[in-house]
């Protein structure tokens, strides 16, 4: 594993992350496949037509069904999904702050109902990096609890303390995982996740001392969860120069195109995100000049591409109103093209903001992207 920082622009990034997979340029957005699939009828092959460089599962999703142990018999991951690029699997601890209804957290772990048949499960560090190594993922993130951005401080500094010793744990169990004969990915790599709500002060103590771990990546997670964008932005501002600027850093769960270019101007490499495919099911469509919604009227005999110039599989074949037939009919092909124009969209921006970093001009790009998605479509 290399982080090269190959290039800053103020705080912004540009960097490239090896890893057994392969090389992973950053920044980067990662497509999200919550149980091993892009919802929307996106295939494998789909995603390497859209310039996916790493694909995102989910490890509590895939272990309550189809189970970690049986993947792990059929080869792992990405065996399993025919997919050979890097796989970033998330630990489950989103699910801590999601599944708030049906959980008991206590020192050793967190105690769910499964969503699917009620069955009741045990979650802890130990049990997160046993599953994700199961699952042989390139990138495993530790578990940690995700507390609400508006959180009182009380209980945020104890569940951050909590989420610090969870992480020390994530690491010992996971030298011992990669060390075992039978370990799928001996080359897996932990990611530390940063929390802390909205108090800088909890946030910039907490990355502190998960950076002394030194370990290969830290992410900053508990955001775009209740708090306002200024707010997020804020966190940034102040917590990103504590984590170690020769490590890729991630900003989980975001978010828009604005949010991403605000947070590479930050410091963020990676970047997760459901709106490009969950905003394609519903027939909201990205582009250069905003969102559109395809749904709207005024496409009924609109014979363009979702954008001119777009190099993505729907805009060099399909005009609008047949997108929009497809969505009125509840055709599943019409969610497919919409999806996959959306995360083209998202990827080929991460590619331009790459290039404007590259070409010492990232400010430029940044500041001409957001007006002009501002401006909206003449």
């Amino acid at each position: 594993m290399k982080y090269e920082l190959i290039k800053t622009e103020g705080r912004a990034k540009r960097g490239r992350f090896h890893t057994v997979h392969g090389v992973i340029e950053t920044p980067v957005f990662m497509n999200v496949g919550t149980v091993a699939a892009i919802k929307g009828a996106v295939s494998t092959d789909d995603l390497r037509q859209i310039k996916t460089q790493v694909e995102l599962s989910n490890t509590y999703h895939l272990h309550v069904r189809t189970g970690d142990k049986l993947i792990k018999e059929l080869g792992g991951l990405h065996k399993f999904m025919a997919w050979d690029k890097p796989i970033l699997t998330d630990s489950g601890g989103f699910q801590v702050f999601s599944l708030a209804g049906i959980r008991k957290i206590k020192e050793e772990g967190v105690t769910f109902n499964s969503h699917i048949d009620g069955r009741k499960i045990f979650m802890g560090p130990e049990e997160s990096m046993q599953i994700q190594s199961n699952l042989g993922s390139t990138i495993a993130m530790a578990f940690d609890e995700c507390p609400p951005a508006l959180a009182e401080r009380k209980y945020v500094e104890d569940s951050v303390a909590r989420t610090t010793r969870w992480l020390h744990r994530c690491k010992a169990e996971m030298n011992r995982l990669n060390s075992l004969d039978d370990t799928i990915n001996k080359e897996q790599l932990l990611f530390g996740i940063n929390q802390g709500a909205i108090y800088n002060d909890i946030r910039i103590e907490h990355a502190k001392a998960i950076s002394e771990l030194d370990l290969p990546g830290y992410a900053v997670g508990g955001l775009a969860v209740g708090e306002s964008h200024e707010q997020m932005y804020d966190v940034l501002d102040h917590v990103v120069e504590y984590l170690p600027q020769n490590k890729p850093t991630y900003l989980m769960g975001v978010g828009t195109p604005a949010n991403i270019l605000e947070s590479v101007e930050r410091g963020i490499d990676f970047f997760d995100c459901v709106y490009p495919s969950r905003n394609g099911r519903h027939g909201h469509v990205y582009t250069n000049h905003g969102k559109l919604n395809l749904f709207n009227q005024k496409f009924e005999k609109d014979l363009r591409p979702i954008e001119e110039g777009c190099g993505c599989p729907t805009c060099k074949t399909y005009s609008r109103a047949y997108v929009r037939h497809l969505l009125k009919a509840k055709e599943m092909l019409g969610m497919r093209l919409c999806v996959l124009h959306n995360l083209y969209f998202y990827n080929t921006m991460m590619e331009e903001i790459r290039d404007s970093l590259d070409a010492g001009c990232f400010a430029i790009y940044k500041k001409n992207k957001l007006a002009s998605m501002e401006a909206g479509e003449e």
